[in-house]
C-alpha cells in the first residue's frame, strides 16, 4: 500500500465548529482509520498544519492530539510550497481575505459557509479560483445527515409523486449568558461582526431545497431580535444587533413551495433540531438529522376535525421508519473525504465556491426581503 500525503492548512480550529466537526471527527478521524482509501493499492493521508491568532490554544491542540505543526504566521503557511489545501472555519468578516491570499497562492481550496459577507465577494472568489485553476470547495453538510440521505432516496425513488410542499423547523433556545453559559459565540449576535441566523441558515437552506427539490427562485422572509441584550464569554452585557429568528418562504423552480423557520430563541418539541416535512400528491415524509418517517397515500387515515371530543389515536404512530439500508459516517467527515478525492484523484465535485455563492445571495436576499416587505425574485447565479 502506497501512502501519499496531503497537506491542509486549517485557520479557524479552535472555533468549536472547527474543532469538533472538521479537525476531530473528519481529518483526525480519517488518520485513525489509516487514511483515505483511494484504490489501486494508494492511501491519501491528511497532513494538518493548525493556523490561527491563538498560539496557546494551537499549542494546546497540537500537543492535546499529537501533532506536530502549528502557526499563528498564515502568509509563511501559504507561502509553504508542500501545503497542498487550505481550509477557512474563522469566523465570516476574515474569511475573504484569507482565501484570496491561498488562491493566490495556489492552494486548494475548502472553506465553511458563507464565504463571503455578500454576494459580490462570494462570486468574485469563486472567479480568482477559477482562473486559478484550483480545486475549490464549499461545506455543505446537511446534505450527508442520514435523515436528509434518506429523505433524498425517497425524492429520486419517486415516493412523492408531485411534491407540494415543504415544511422546515429549525432551533433551540441558546442561552443568554447572564445566568447559563451561551452554548453559540457572541459574535454570532452582532451584525457588526458578521452575526445574525440568515446568514448563517440561509446558505444551508438553499443547498438543501436546491439539491433535493429544485433551485429557489423567489423568497419572502420576515426577520426579528427576539433577545435585545446578551452576555458575552466574559460576562458583560451586550446589545444584540443581529437577527436571532427568520421565518423564510421560498419558491421552488417547478412549483413546490418551501417555508422554513429558524430561531435560537424557541424550546424544542419536536424529535429533532430540525426537521423537513415534505408532502406530495402520492406520499408525505418527516426527516430530522438522523431518522425519517413517511406515510404513503394508500395508509394515509381519514382525520375528522372534531374539537369536542379527545383524540383516541396517536398521529405520530401511524407513521413508517425508513430503515438505514446503509452505514452513515459523520456528513463533515464524508464530504471530506469526497473533497479529497476530487483533489487527489481530479472526481467529480460540484459543491464548489459557485454553489456557496448561490447561498450568500439567499441570505442576502433574505435580509433585503425583511426589510423592504416585500417577497424578491432569486436570479439564477452565474459567473
Amino acid at each position: 500500500m502506497t501512502r501519499r500525503t496531503v497537506r491542509i492548512a486549517m485557520n479557524g480550529v479552535t472555533g468549536r465548529m472547527g474543532y469538533r466537526q472538521h479537525l476531530v471527527r473528519s481529518i483526525l478521524a480519517l488518520r485513525e482509520q489509516g487514511g483515505l482509501d483511494l484504490g489501486n493499492g494508494e492511501t491519501l493521508w491528511p497532513e494538518p498544519v493548525l493556523v490561527g491568532r491563538r498560539e496557546h490554544a494551537l499549542r494546546a491542540l497540537a500537543e492535546r492530539h499529537g501533532l506536530a505543526e502549528w502557526s499563528t504566521d498564515l502568509d509563511a503557511v501559504l507561502a509553504d510550497d508542500t501545503v497542498d489545501v487550505y481550509f477557512d472555519a474563522q469566523v465570516t468578516s476574515a474569511r475573504v481575505d484569507a482565501i484570496t491570499k491561498a488562491i493566490a497562492a495556489g492552494k486548494h481550496v475548502y472553506t465553511e459557509k458563507p464565504t463571503a459577507a455578500d454576494l459580490a465577494g462570494a462570486l468574485e472568489l469563486a472567479r480568482l479560483a477559477d482562473a486559478k485553476g484550483i480545486k475549490h470547495g464549499v461545506v455543505q453538510d446537511k446534505l450527508f445527515l442520514p435523515g436528509l440521505l434518506k429523505l433524498k432516496r425517497l425524492v429520486d425513488g419517486g415516493f412523492f409523486g408531485e411534491i407540494l410542499s415543504v415544511r422546515g423547523e429549525f432551533g433551540y433556545w441558546v442561552f443568554e449568558g447572564d445566568w447559563q453559559e451561551a452554548q453559540r459565540p457572541s459574535w454570532n449576535y452582532r451584525a457588526e461582526d458578521g452575526g445574525g441566523i440568515v446568514v448563517d441558515m440561509f446558505p444551508h437552506w438553499e443547498y438543501v431545497l436546491h439539491e433535493l427539490f429544485g433551485r429557489v427562485t423567489g423568497v419572502t422572509a420576515h426577520v426579528a431580535t427576539h433577545v435585545p441584550q446578551r452576555w458575552d464569554e466574559q460576562g458583560k452585557p451586550y446589545a444584540a444587533t443581529a437577527d436571532d429568528a427568520a421565518y423564510g418562504i421560498f419558491q421552488l423552480e417547478g412549483g413546490a413551495i418551501a417555508q422554513i423557520n429558524s430561531s435560537w430563541t424557541v424550546r424544542v418539541n419536536r424529535d429533532e433540531l430540525v426537521e423537513f416535512q415534505v408532502d406530495g400528491t402520492h406520499g408525505s415524509a418527516v426527516a430530522g438529522l438522523r431518522n425519517c418517517r413517511v406515510q404513503h397515500r394508500s395508509a394515509t387515515p381519514k382525520p375528522v376535525w372534531n374539537p369536542d371530543i379527545p383524540a383516541t389515536y396517536s398521529f405520530r404512530d401511524q407513521w413508517q421508519e425508513v430503515p438505514d439500508n446503509a452505514e452513515f459516517d459523520n456528513g463533515f467527515k464524508a464530504q471530506w473525504e469526497l473533497f479529497l478525492r476530487h483533489v487527489a484523484l481530479d472526481e467529480p465535485y460540484h459543491w464548489d465556491l459557485l454553489a456557496g455563492a448561490r447561498g450568500v445571495q439567499l441570505a442576502e436576499l433574505g435580509l433585503k426581503s425583511a426589510a423592504e416587505g416585500r417577497r424578491l425574485d432569486v436570479p439564477e447565479v452565474t459567473l
